[in-house]
Formats: C-alpha cells, structure tokens, sequence
C-alpha cells in the first residue's frame, strides 16, 4: 500500500507540474510582445528603431549667396542706352554714382558706362582699374585679368576679392568674389560687375546675365 500511495503522489506532482507550464505558456501568448506594445503607443519608437542605420536625407536648401537654379531674368536697357543685359527678376534696384545696381541678400550685379577713345585691353585694365580698385574695395586682393569671349564678342574680365560693407543692421563682413567684364564698342564702354560670397557656386548665374549681353 505504501508503494501504491508512492506513485499516486508523484503522479500528482507530475499534474500540477503539467497545469503550471500550461498555464504559464497561454499567459504569455495572451498578452502583447513588449516591441509590438511600444510600436503601438507611439509610432516614432518603431520609425526610429528601422531607422537607425538609414543615412540622414539631404538637405534641400541653398548655401548662402547660391542664386536659384529658377531664377528668372529680365532684360534690363538703361533710358537712351545702347545695349541690353538680362538680370535677375525680382532683386532690388537702386542708382549709385552713375552706375545701375542690382541687389538680392550677398549678391549684386553693377552696370556702369562710359565713354572711351579706345577698348580696354588686358595691360589697361591692369594698370589702370587695378589700383584704381584697390583704393576702393576694403581687401582688395587677388586680381587677375584675362580676354573672354561672350556673345556679344571680346570683353576684358577682372578677378579679384575684397571685403563686403558691413552690413547695418548684424555688422557682419562677407569676403566676396568679384567678376568684372568691360565690353567696347565705338566709344561707349560698359563695365558689368557681377559679386557674391567666395564660397557661393554661382557660375552658370553669372554666365547667363554675361551671355546676355548685346549691343543695339
């Protein structure tokens, strides 16, 4: 009888072991994944956890000084004038010394004229413009002169850099780039300016208001 109660007892234990596990194994299927429970109380845990090792998107802005790869032109002809340039719509337009100017934020597009006995040449401008500049221009630094060729025919082009005016409002001074294109033709010079940050990538801007350039 002994041995009888023996196997009744283990078979006991046995059953309640059995019952235990059950009930332990449809407890935790009832019940939400601790992931799947905080993908569903808010939706950025699951988007920064699938994107952790996704490399950041571009940004879509344009560094300081760029001109818009849209930016629309118009054709600009002073009263009485000779000729046409196209500049870049919508940017402020004001009269300094003679001169017509074209601003928008850093960058700005100066149109002067003058009469002239002969075209300017490369040892001209860089005997005469040059130190003329850089009396003018706070840091003038790095000119070099050089012919181009743009639609309009020959021109003189001056590089060089120089500090901006401080501007009235922050004080703050851009170290700008300047591209300065003289075209002659039968004694009227023109004398188109064209400036902007040093590290602004405005090269195709640049080339369409030069490109536009023409004689009437």
């Amino acid at each position: 009888m002994a041995r009888v109660r023996t196997v009744r007892s283990l078979g006991v234990v046995g059953l309640v072991l059995v019952a235990a596990v059950t009930a332990g194994c449809s407890g935790s299927s009832s019940g939400p994944p601790a992931a799947s429970h905080a993908s569903s109380g808010s939706g950025s845990g699951s988007a920064t956890t699938a994107g952790a090792g996704a490399a950041p998107a571009p940004t879509e802005s344009n560094p300081p000084g760029d001109i818009p790869d849209n930016q629309a032109y118009v054709a600009f002809r002073p009263s009485g004038g000779a000729f046409t340039v196209k500049v870049p719509e919508g940017w402020a337009r004001t009269g300094q010394g003679g001169a017509t100017v074209f601003t928008d934020k850093l960058n700005r597009v100066e149109i002067g004229t003058a009469s002239a006995s002969s075209a300017p040449t490369v040892t001209s401008v860089g005997s005469e413009v040059v130190p003329r500049l850089r009396g003018q221009v706070p840091k003038f630094d790095g000119p070099k002169v050089s012919q181009v060729n743009r639609h309009a025919g020959s021109a003189v082009l001056l590089k060089y850099q120089g500090d901006s005016a401080a501007d009235p409002v922050t004080g703050k001074v851009v170290r700008d780039a300047f591209e300065r294109y003289a075209f002659y033709r039968q004694g009227h010079e023109v004398d188109l300016t064209l400036s902007g940050p040093v590290n602004a990538d405005n090269v195709d801007p640049w080339r369409i208001v030069t490109d536009s350039f023409s004689w009437k």
